[in-house]
């Protein structure tokens, strides 16, 4: 062995001088910890992975805060510890997969004679635990968002029955309070808002929208502007016909505010990336040949007919404009969400 080997300096030389104070004993410990976390992270490699969320920002209802995450399938779920937090019961599900038992295989908070005439095929599909990985790494178990206010639901309608068991008093008082606060389809955007999915939900809901608008490659030119927007624009502008094919430049500007600003969100901005501009306003191809068969050409074609409409009913270019900007206002980037 030569001489001349490093000397080990800061941390490795401290990990040397932790590793030779240990007795054998506790280095083959220590050394069989790490081998069952190299394990688990090759055995859970399969498991969907929590994007979105953080143990430091639940969702809080009421009293109770629920961890929340979204996977990376876009499954929003709630931990099984803080559904059962948020219903009163006991905060550890027992065998950490959430206390399933009976035939039916359900959560204990639901396996009582008295609620099975109001659990419904579509509530006992909602229960399966749903197994992932945490962001830090680690197992967790959780269910599906939605199974919360079902499961209210199903306690408030033993209460109104008359058929609630005194022990389920409690989780059925958690219940109402929950409802009001709580509706089923606002789980999901609560959750999102919680983790901070909301932004990327929106960006990939325009995305998604704008690659059925604009198509990939461009495809051969097609007249797409009917020869009655291009009369109309010069009657209401009060331009004579100069029997050319050649138009004045500012048609260019025209058709940008009139038809691609106004198509929908985005639209105009995608349309310039694929067809920029030279600097000097030319352009190598026309943004309609950019549009998909399916939704690009059918919305310019539409709204081309809306837009020749308006022009036909108006006498002078302002009045025109008014009232068409007021009907159709320009898109910026943001989608309606539903």
């Amino acid at each position: 062995m030569s001489d001349d080997v490093a000397e080990p300096k800061g941390r490795a030389k401290g990990g040397i001088a932790r590793r030779d104070s240990l007795d054998k004993e506790r280095r083959r410990e220590i050394a069989s910890q790490a081998a069952k976390v190299r394990w688990n992270a090759k055995a859970h490699a399969h498991l969907p992975v929590a994007e979105f969320g953080s143990a430091d920002r639940p969702l809080r209802l009421l009293d109770a805060e629920i961890p929340c995450y979204v996977l990376s399938d876009g499954t929003r779920v709630l931990t099984q510890q803080g559904v059962l937090l948020a219903l009163g019961r006991s905060r550890t599900a027992k065998g950490g997969t959430g206390a399933t038992m009976g035939v039916d295989n359900l959560p204990a908070f639901l396996t009582a004679n008295n609620l099975k005439p109001l659990i419904t095929k579509e509530l006992i599909a909602s229960t399966r635990a749903i197994e992932f990985r945490l962001p830090t790494g680690g197992r967790a178990f959780g269910y599906a968002a939605d199974l919360l206010p079902k499961v209210c639901n199903v306690y408030l309608g033993a209460r109104d029955r008359g058929v609630l068991l005194p022990s389920q008093k409690r989780t059925a008082e958690q219940a109402d309070m929950l409802v009001r606060g709580l509706a089923e389809v606002g789980i999901v955007a609560m959750i999102d808002e919680a983790t901070g999915y909301q932004q990327v939900r929106a960006r990939d809901a325009l995305q998604a929208y704008l690659e059925r608008f604009i198509r990939k490659e461009l495809v051969a030119w097609v007249g797409r502007f009917p020869d009655d927007f291009f009369a109309e624009l010069y009657r209401l502008r009060k331009w004579r016909p100069t029997g050319s094919s050649r138009r004045p430049g500012v048609v260019g500007r025209y058709i940008r505010d009139l038809v691609y600003e106004r198509l929908g969100p985005g639209v105009i901005e995608e349309l310039e990336k694929k067809n920029p501009s030279d600097g000097k306003g030319q352009r190598k191809h026309r943004h309609h040949q950019w549009l998909t068969d399916e939704v690009g050409h059918p919305a310019l074609a539409q709204h081309m007919y809306a837009l020749i409409g308006f022009m036909r009913a108006e006498d002078d270019w302002q009045s025109f404009k008014h009232r068409f900007d007021r009907a159709f206002p320009k898109r910026g980037d943001t989608l309606q969400l539903f």
